[in-house]
């Protein structure tokens, strides 16, 4: 292969031309501030409000019910902490789940130094959240159920449609961190009983630096960034206009395309998965088989370390990411693999393949051939590996 090879899409995603374009205007020429009252101003305003109603039409919300931010991380702060603030007089208990992005983890743990009793609930062996335990986790000083679309490592699905309705049942404000699904799945605030809603541009080919936090009307929640009056004085702070233009794109392409892109993104998964576990002997796939998002692939090798995996794919222009948590100065695999019940020493030789709809079988092709080389490189080089194959 000539060109470097893509496959980390549950990171960030290549911006589409047809997004650039959109956004190039409000960079030089519509540069107005949409909260000035001229003319002007005028046209930033209006093409805000037309990205909101995009967003809004899309996850089948009002308009009102939409609010832009920096990012994905910075909704589910918002999310989580206005929530907890708005209703401590009902309650102080939150139940969340175990496999959660750290901008979940993190506020959670934030929110009990302050006197806020979480519920972690557990997940089975493919990571899918065990509603038995969410159920009995349930008590009448609970305000708020936070559990993740889709998990941005291993790709399950959550039932979200019987969370919203058990949450709904009791009287419990409803989040879901949807920004790995926002555009990949069909997402129906009304239908799934959702309350509060995170998303991120950068995710499905819009740019880095926006975000989305759908609040439903009659959810009691404050606001979070005081200042001005921007966006109906909940979140204030200029707007980013490009970013909020980019995003409102992004998703109209999304809707556009969605069941077409699902449709060849799925397929070409399953590709690769069923190719690498006959290819690779002691391989396993992590997340659910089926029940997963259509771009993802997780696997876990035995007898090697997910760093080593990475860096030889990178010297073969292959762009991936692993479920160890090594890269970024810690000893310890990812939360997510152990939560599914893997041991330490199998979490840690973890690899993530996220596709695009520019993804071709020709380089996925290449990328098994590779993977299947440097595999077996890494295991001839482990003394593990060595001793397993002696008793076997």
């Amino acid at each position: 292969m000539s060109r470097l090879i893509y496959l980390d899409n549950a990171a960030t995603t290549r911006v589409k031309d047809e997004v650039y374009e959109a956004m190039q205007p409000y960079f030089k020429e519509l540069y107005g501030n949409p909260s000035s009252i001229y003319r002007f101003a005028g046209e930033s305003k209006k093409a805000i409000e037309n990205a909101r109603a995009v967003v809004a039409d899309f996850l089948n919300a009002k308009p009102e019910e939409i609010y832009f931010t920096g990012s994905g991380s910075e909704s589910d702060n918002w999310a989580l902490k206005a929530a907890a603030f708005a209703n401590r007089e009902k309650g102080k208990h939150i139940i969340t789940s175990t496999i959660e992005h750290h901008a979940i983890l993190h506020t959670c743990e934030y929110l009990e130094k302050i006197g806020f009793e979480i519920t972690y609930v557990d997940v089975d062996e493919n990571g899918v959240i065990k509603l038995d335990e969410l159920k009995a986790a349930v008590r009448k000083d609970t305000i708020l159920i936070t559990v993740m679309f889709a998990n941005n490592e291993i790709g399950t699905i959550q039932p979200i449609k019987e969370i919203g309705e058990l949450a709904h049942k009791n009287g419990i404000l409803f989040h879901t961190d949807a920004v790995q699904a926002y555009g990949h799945e069909r997402i129906d605030v009304e239908e799934l009983n959702i309350d509060l809603l995170s998303a991120s541009g950068h995710k499905i080919n819009g740019p880095k630096g926006i975000g989305i936090l759908y609040i439903r009307n009659s959810a009691k929640i404050g606001s979070f960034i005081h200042g001005g009056a921007q966006e109906r004085g909940r979140r204030a702070g200029t707007h980013n206009t490009p970013g909020i233009i980019g995003f409102g794109k992004a998703t109209e392409i999304a809707e556009r395309e969605l069941e077409k892109r699902r449709e060849y993104e799925s397929g070409l998964r399953d590709y690769l998965i069923d190719r690498v576990l006959t290819k690779i002997p002691y391989t396993r796939l992590n997340g659910h088989r089926s029940r997963r998002l259509s771009n993802n692939a997780n696997f876990s090798f035995r007898f090697i370390e997910g760093e080593s995996l990475l860096i030889l794919l990178d010297q073969k222009d292959i762009a991936a990411s692993s479920g160890s948590a090594c890269t970024s100065g810690s000893l310890d695999p990812s939360h997510v693999l152990l939560a599914i019940g893997l041991p330490h020493e199998i979490a840690h030789g973890s690899l993530r393949l996220t596709l695009s709809d520019e993804t071709t079988k020709e380089e996925l092709d290449y990328v098994i051939d590779e993977l299947k080389k440097i595999v077996e490189r890494l295991r001839n080089m482990s003394p593990l590996y060595e001793d397993f194959i002696k008793k076997a």
